[in-house]
């Protein structure tokens, strides 16, 4: 069964609505309908991973489409709590804007905010008071347990600064990080394994704090690391086929060689 709908030279945010309400309709796709919060909670993020990468690749054409998938999403997720009789997008849409007004009030109201450090600073005072936080560690357990790990280690860490519970410099982070290698050894001599995880859990956690003092973003800082290394194993490949040697069952000393070779050649990153 057909359902009509109006083609127009250029649709706007009512279309927009409208259609994915036709979507999850009875005479509209049948997957569609079938969807759920949790069924396509895992789209959210890939979406959002393909704005990161559209904003990375600096593609402004990539970048307005992928911003419509994550619009999609949010319309999608919308409606399914409209039919539910819960909220619809522009509940979501009130939501947000009264939010921006509220957290801004040195924008909106009498706060003065000279920088932008100090607008952030009024942004979380006036976080806090809207949802009734009382302790830093009522703010430190609000960051979402889904986050990639490196990133909320970074987060709950930069929290736990602004109340001052912080090494004065990166020496002291630096003799922490020396401190869970040697506790990782440790826990590998008595061969435990929840120590052991336990261990590389705070070795890591220790390497982020490093990140903070020196002020990278812990997650870029790996995505760098992991393509540095994949474009160098490319070209370890590339050495290895050119001369004859099979990775597999080369020593490590020899593919070590080409490591080192791969590392000197030009434009590798």
């Amino acid at each position: 069964m057909s359902v009509d709908f109006e083609f127009k030279e250029r649709y706007d945010f009512d279309d927009f609505v409208k259609i994915v309400t036709l979507l999850r309709s009875p005479g509209g796709c049948p997957w569609d309908r079938e969807q759920t919060h949790e069924s396509i909670k895992k789209n959210f993020i890939e979406e959002t991973y393909e704005v990161i990468e559209a904003i990375n690749k600096k593609s402004p054409d990539m970048l307005r489409e992928e911003l419509g998938d994550v619009l999609l999403q949010v319309a999608l997720h919308s409606e399914i709590e409209r039919e539910e009789g819960n909220f619809d997008i522009n509940d979501v849409i009130h939501d947000v804007v009264y939010k921006l007004i509220i957290r801004h009030p040195h924008v909106f109201g009498d706060t003065v905010a000279e920088n932008g450090e100090e607008a952030l600073n009024s942004w979380d005072a006036a976080k806090a008071k809207s949802k009734g936080t009382k302790k830093q560690s009522d703010s430190m357990a609000s960051v979402p347990r889904e986050l990639p790990a490196l990133m909320r280690a970074q987060k709950i860490q930069q929290k736990a600064a602004k109340v001052g519970f912080d090494w004065d410099n990166a020496d002291g982070a630096f003799e922490k990080l020396n401190e869970e290698i040697n506790e990782l050894k440790i826990a590998m001599d008595h061969a435990d394994g929840s120590e052991i995880e336990e261990e590389f859990g705070d070795l890591l956690f220790s390497a982020v704090n490093i990140s903070r003092f020196l002020k990278l973003d812990s997650e870029e800082a790996l995505t760098g690391a992991t393509d540095k290394f994949l474009a160098r194993f490319i070209e370890v490949e590339r050495l290895a086929e050119e001369n004859g040697i099979d990775m597999k069952s080369a020593s490590i000393e020899e593919l070590d060689k080409l490591w080192d070779k791969a590392k000197k050649i030009k434009n590798t990153i």
